[in-house]
Formats: C-alpha cells, structure tokens, sequence
C-alpha cells in the first residue's frame, strides 16, 4: 500500500521550476492528467534559499491553496546525466521547501532541457523577448509536472526520487530492538 501522498491517488500535483531570479509554478487537475502554467513567483532572497524565504513562503501557500497532494521540483542535470552546481540549488529549495510543507511529500524530477523547450515552444507561439521571460519559468514547470504526471500514470509510482523522505535507521549488527 503507497504512503499517503506518494500512489496515484486523486489530487492536483504542483510542478516547480526553480531559478535564481524566478520560481516557476504549474498545477495539474484533479486527476493527474494535464499541467498548466499556474505562476511565477519572484525569489527574493539573495544567496542560498532557507526557511522563511517569500518565494519558499508563496508555494507554500498554494500548496494549501490547491490542496496539492504532492510537488515535483525540476532537477537540472547535464546532457550526461551529471548534477552540477544548479542541481545543488534545486536539492536545497526542495528540502527547504519539503520542510515548509510536511506531510505533502516533495519529489525530485528530472529537468533536462526543459528551460530550452519551453523556449522554443514560447517562440513558436509567437511570443518573444521580454514577454517570454515573464512566463518562461511557468511553461517549464508545465513541462516538469506533465513529465511526472505521464510516469505516474505509466507506472503507477510517482517520478522522481523523494525529498526528505523517512529513512530507516541502519541497524547495527549484535543489537536487538
């Protein structure tokens, strides 16, 4: 039986693309099925993200606004699958942000390239320039979240790997509990 917040159980998912300037925030419907833009959230906080933090405060808030029964958070990765030093970034805004908002779970999703899609994707709708900044972030989190929506629905296991999930203690050997 899945922990509470990690089956496919009915609830709207939040998607988070986190930049160094904007947070970029989508949500699915109901069911798990669609992602759409939802907002972008200024990060107003210079230097590393931590609790407290009015962006980190905003998501939280339409957490409980959207009653999202779970959030995927972009993980940049290189074309070769390495974590450099904006998926660093992103692990620590989702653990700030698991924290804020426990028990919904936070999970880690893979990002590549979705900043470029979106991009084009903007352009190609005859979007551009300073227009497409200001809404960039949100199609990049329409694209994190429907990439985890179509695993979920795949698998029947949510995409990612949990963030600030309960891990067992290890036990030792010659002790008993």
């Amino acid at each position: 039986m899945p922990t509470p917040g990690e089956g496919p159980e009915r609830g709207v998912r939040l998607g988070v693309d986190v930049g160094s300037v904007r947070v970029g925030v989508a949500r699915s419907d109901p069911d798990g099925v669609l992602a759409t833009p939802l907002e972008t959230v200024p990060r107003h906080a210079e230097g590393p993200v931590a609790a407290g933090d009015e962006d980190v405060e905003r998501i939280a808030a339409l957490v409980l606004e959207h009653e999202a029964v779970r959030v995927v958070v972009g993980l940049p990765r290189s074309l070769s699958g390495e974590q450099g030093p904006a998926a660093g970034r992103a692990r620590s805004y989702a653990s700030v942000l698991a924290a804020r908002i426990a028990p919904v779970p936070v999970r880690l999703v893979d990002e590549r390239l979705t900043t470029v899609e979106a991009h084009r994707a903007l352009r190609d709708s005859g979007l551009a320039g300073r227009r497409q900044r200001a809404v960039v972030d949100q199609a990049a989190a329409v694209l994190i979240l429907q990439s985890a929506l179509d695993v979920e629905r795949t698998t029947g296991t949510p995409a990612g790997e949990r963030v600030g999930g309960r891990r067992r203690k290890p036990r030792t050997k010659g002790t008993t509990t």
